[in-house]
């Protein structure tokens, strides 16, 4: 009975302690799922100023991209790409925010770079990335990287999976792609008919 009694507990006391770890691998996450309310995180512009993103949100329809950070070359690219498709995005009555975890003076040299029209956001804490269940502990070679870009306020070295939400004024995801596989993102085409679906 003591034994039994013992095994349980312990069995309870493990769940508890592993449901609120981050994950290691980026397979292991459990995002927000479509239907559901995003929570509403502060970010920080370019500017160093503190923003509501349901705040944002509630001003338009939303695509909002998460990626891991400037200094990523398959995030660059990805930029690029909604740089392009982001005229189309805006007749289709949609703003687009992409959130990393860079800092706000690391977003300002992104945006810069690449002549970026739409919102960077800093989730330099990984805040955000939590709360959407995209937060997974980085391999320990991103070290440095994650320290630099973030500032010093990446304590945890986490990194988020790239993700794409479609987000109605009520922050309401209506679609998501997230893919674990950080070299593959969600080309413009599919994006574009995203929109069209839940249009």
């Amino acid at each position: 009975m003591k034994n039994s009694l013992f095994i349980g507990l312990f069995i309870l006391l493990l769940a508890f302690t592993t449901g609120d770890s981050i994950p290691q691998r980026p397979e292991d996450i459990s995002p927000l799922l479509i239907g559901e309310t995003i929570p509403d995180v502060r970010l920080q512009s370019v500017d160093n100023q503190a923003v509501s993103l349901l705040s944002e949100v509630a001003k338009k329809p939303t695509v909002l991209v998460f990626y891991r950070g400037g200094w990523c070359p398959y995030c660059s690219r990805q930029l690029a790409e909604l740089r392009t498709l982001e005229p189309d995005l805006n007749k289709k009555g949609y703003q687009l925010i992409a959130v990393s975890t860079d800092s706000p003076e690391n977003l300002r040299s992104t945006l810069d770079k690449n002549q970026l029209p739409y919102t960077l956001l800093s989730d330099s804490d990984v805040t955000a990335a939590k709360a959407f269940g995209l937060a997974f502990k980085a391999p320990a070679a991103y070290g440095s990287t994650l320290e630099k870009g973030s500032g010093g306020k990446n304590v945890e070295k986490l990194l988020p999976v790239p993700a794409v939400f479609l987000l109605n004024r009520q922050g309401v995801i209506k679609f998501e792609y997230i893919n674990p596989n950080f070299k593959e993102r969600m080309p413009g085409n599919l994006l574009k008919a995203a929109i069209e679906s839940v249009s």
